[in-house]
């Protein structure tokens, strides 16, 4: 003996679980996100919270934890997408992933061959260019409820039907690009948000699927 004393061993406690496991042993499942598909009424705002004075998601989605990847404005309607999953609203939201949206417009006016090939290329707002867009000028869409309130139609000025998809989603875009070429928006309705529709769901009547965006592309994070 050197006077130091011996060593005191380690002590590694072992729980039960340790002792039934195996390197081998799976993770555990993780859940999978849930993902809602609305169709947004016209004036109802896009958030849960309000003052009692204007309908809210709240009146409308009685399923906790979700809320909206990206945003619909109260004078819109059509399809909002809502999750649990924060990763999957950056995904849905944001413009980088370019994940495209299809709009039905009601214009005031004619389109003419230039105004939508304008739409098309793109159009300046507050300085910057928007993304080329895919425009094609059409009929009603077909099973088209009434809005409520009913849009103003001015007699003597015809108005049309496109269908517009744009992969960005500046605040209240689609209207200022209409308003640019000469065609205010009279009715605004979002088809659909990258796989998702709102085919079969009638105004403010919602559900949730499996279906999954696409992956992200190569190069995704960057912007052109």
């Amino acid at each position: 003996m050197d006077g130091r004393g011996a060593a005191k061993p380690s002590i590694i406690r072992e729980s039960a679980a340790d002792r039934h496991s195996t390197p081998f042993d799976p993770l555990p499942a993780v859940p999978e996100p849930v993902i809602v598909l609305l169709n947004k009424p016209y004036g109802v705002l896009c958030q849960f919270s309000g003052d009692g004075t204007r309908r809210t998601l709240k009146d409308l989605v009685d399923l906790p934890g979700v809320y909206p990847a990206g945003r619909l404005d109260a004078d819109s309607e059509g399809l909002l997408v809502l999750t649990d999953d924060g990763a999957l609203q950056a995904r849905i939201a944001h413009p980088r992933f370019k994940l495209p949206k299809t709009y039905w417009v009601q214009v005031e006016g004619t389109p003419t061959p230039e105004q939508l090939a304008a739409l098309r290329q793109g159009v300046d707002l507050d300085g910057l260019r928007t993304r080329p867009a895919q425009v094609q000028a059409r009929g009603e869409p077909a099973g088209l409820w009434p809005r409520t309130p009913p849009i103003r139609v001015r007699r003597a000025i015809p108005t049309a039907w496109l269908t517009v998809t744009i992969t960005e989603g500046r605040n209240r875009q689609v209207r200022r690009m209409s308003a640019a070429v000469g065609l205010p928006t009279l009715r605004l309705i979002r088809w659909s948000v990258g796989p998702w529709t709102i085919e079969g769901l009638a105004p403010g009547a919602w559900r949730t699927t499996d279906e999954r965006p696409p992956p992200v592309a190569t190069g995704a994070h960057t912007r052109p």
